[in-house]
Parts: C-alpha cells; sequence; structure tokens
C-alpha cells in the first residue's frame, strides 16, 4: 500500500470524525479533478463548482457508507458524475440554453489534464464534440474522456444497453463525419 492510500485512509478517519482540517485536506487534493468533471457535463463554471461543492458535501455526510476507502476517489467522482447528470438533465427539461453555454471555449475548461492543452487535434475534436446533439456529446464525454463503460453509461443516463452501444456508436460516427468536414 502506498503512502498516499494510507494518507488518505487517516485523513478520511479523521473526516468521518468531524474533523475539518482533514476535510480540507481531501478537498484541496480532488477539488480541482472534481470540478473539470463537472465542468465537462454542465458546460457552465458556476454550476460546475456549485456541483463540485455540493458532491463533496454529500461525500463527507456519507461517508460512513464507504465500504472500501481506497476508492474513495472514484465514489466521489460518481457523486459528481451523478450530480452533474441530474443538473443536466434538467437544464435540459427546461429547454435552457445559458450565454455560457453558448460562449464555451475549449481554452477556458482547464479540463483534459493529461492532454497537451495547445495540442490542435484535441481541441478540434473538443470543439466538434461541443457541436453534437447534447445526448451524443454526453454520451462521448462519458464514454471517451470520463472513461466509462456501458454499463455505467447506461445507469448514468438511464438507457438500455443496446440504446447505449447505438447512442455511441452513432456520436462517435457523426463526430467523425464532422472532423472530416473540418479537414
Amino acid at each position: 500500500m502506498t503512502s498516499t492510500n494510507q494518507d488518505i485512509e487517516q485523513l478520511l478517519l479523521l473526516c468521518n470524525s468531524g474533523n475539518q482540517r482533514a476535510q480540507l485536506e481531501v478537498y484541496n487534493r480532488y477539488n480541482k479533478a472534481m470540478y473539470n468533471t463537472a465542468l465537462r457535463i454542465v458546460k457552465d463554471s458556476y454550476k460546475a463548482e456549485d456541483i463540485m461543492q455540493e458532491s463533496f458535501l454529500t461525500a463527507f455526510t456519507r461517508l460512513d457508507s464507504l465500504e472500501d476507502t481506497k476508492l474513495f476517489g472514484a465514489w466521489l467522482k460518481r457523486i459528481v458524475v451523478n450530480n452533474s447528470i441530474a443538473d443536466y438533465n434538467k437544464t435540459c427539461k427546461q429547454n435552457e440554453v445559458p450565454l455560457d453555454h453558448v460562449l464555451y471555449k475549449v481554452e477556458d475548461t482547464g479540463g483534459i489534464e493529461s492532454y497537451d492543452q495547445n495540442n490542435q487535434k484535441v481541441r478540434e475534436v473538443t470543439t466538434a464534440m461541443k457541436t453534437l446533439k447534447p445526448n451524443y456529446n454526453l454520451g462521448l464525454t462519458l464514454h471517451l474522456i470520463e472513461g466509462y463503460d456501458y454499463e455505467e453509461i447506461c445507469e448514468i443516463m438511464n438507457i438500455s444497453y443496446a440504446n447505449c452501444r447505438t447512442l455511441i456508436s452513432r456520436a462517435k460516427e457523426s463526430l467523425r463525419k464532422k472532423l472530416m468536414q473540418a479537414v
């Protein structure tokens, strides 16, 4: 077991007993990644920040339900994704198109940490993804960027496995066509 895992396990024990310094330390370790996850789904920096905060509150209040503290990061990310999807669905039902969504720029996201932000191909793909239908964009974001498998996407998007595979396949094809047009 690495010292980082030991550290997080000790911090989570302290968090469970209400230690605010430990909670702040856990927050500082995970807040950027969780913000970027929420931002990639809701496409609004203010909502992403609110979702991230709510998710941390949920995590800290339900910490005793976490069975394996080694999986805290994945568990927290799942809370963020679920909260982001709920907000996304609520916004879609209200047919809101926030101005920030229209003016959304890849450079403003601070996301996709593992990729070179200056890489032209990454920018082209993420820009093309934004032009896809909302459910295609969401499906591809969950699958390609967040790394969820089909079963997890089915659960998150509340669709059948067959619909999920079809959605991802059509979204990839639509993205391919858009990228070919750009060339």
